[in-house]
């Protein structure tokens, strides 16, 4: 029986210098595999790498060498085509400040093939937030609860999640890894950077720790039920 593929994978991924005079912060032969159906917790001390492992996955420019494959498929064979199969949940998404949550799943959903504003309505209901409320009104915990529902309404197989539950109020906490566990199944994995400990231990089932641009530690956690 031939052994699944996992839903991320990197391979002996390492940063490209291309500054002069400047040193850029590269990643340094990172490897892991995260299969599907399952979390990651990745943590580390700013500066450690955490952001720039998301950006290789995101940015459309390769910045590396080795490979980051999605399914299997190394996502800059066809970026835009697989980027449509990503969530990306954090402070640095941009979207319309002077529009309403609903006004920027209109707009922006659009860009997406499989966008549903039904889901979207039902995961922004699910978390309380009002679909008539503009962004620039809205506390740092409820645009990420924006940008959850937007990411679910186009129905990723992978969310990449950063630093999403800082500012979260702790009933609100609890709610979001019961939705998090909701979305996870066969073909749906997550990988999360957060620096909160407990989140680590009790919820994330794969552990990832980042020191220097290396990935020091990886290994299998069994989190709470």
């Amino acid at each position: 029986m031939s052994e699944e593929v996992p839903l991320l994978e990197f391979r002996h991924v390492s940063g490209i210098q291309k500054r002069f005079g400047k040193k850029k912060f590269v990643l340094e032969d990172v490897s892991f595999a995260l299969p599907k159906g399952f979390m990651l917790g990745v943590s580390g001390v700013n500066g450690a790498g955490k952001t720039t492992l998301v950006d290789y996955i995101m940015n459309p420019n390769k910045q590396y060498e080795g490979e980051i494959l999605i399914n299997g498929e190394e996502i800059h064979t066809n970026h835009t085509r697989l980027r449509e199969k990503i969530a990306w949940v954090s402070e640095d998404n941009s979207f319309l400040e002077a529009r309403t949550a609903k006004q920027n799943a209109e707009l922006l959903g659009s860009l997406y093939e499989n966008f549903d504003m039904k889901i979207f309505y039902q995961a922004l209901q699910k978390m309380e937030l009002a679909p008539s409320k503009t962004l620039r009104n809205m506390s740092r915990g409820e645009r990420m609860r924006f940008q959850l529902a937007f990411a679910m309404a186009h129905k990723p197989v992978l969310y990449l999640l950063d630093e999403v539950t800082a500012g979260m109020d702790p009933v609100f906490r609890i709610d979001f890894f019961r939705l998090m566990h909701e979305v996870l199944d066969e073909e749906v994995s997550v990988l999360m950077v957060t620096h909160i400990e407990e989140e680590l231990d009790k919820k994330m089932d794969y552990i990832g720790v980042m020191e220097n641009g290396k990935m020091v530690e990886f290994y299998e956690n069994f989190p709470e039920v």
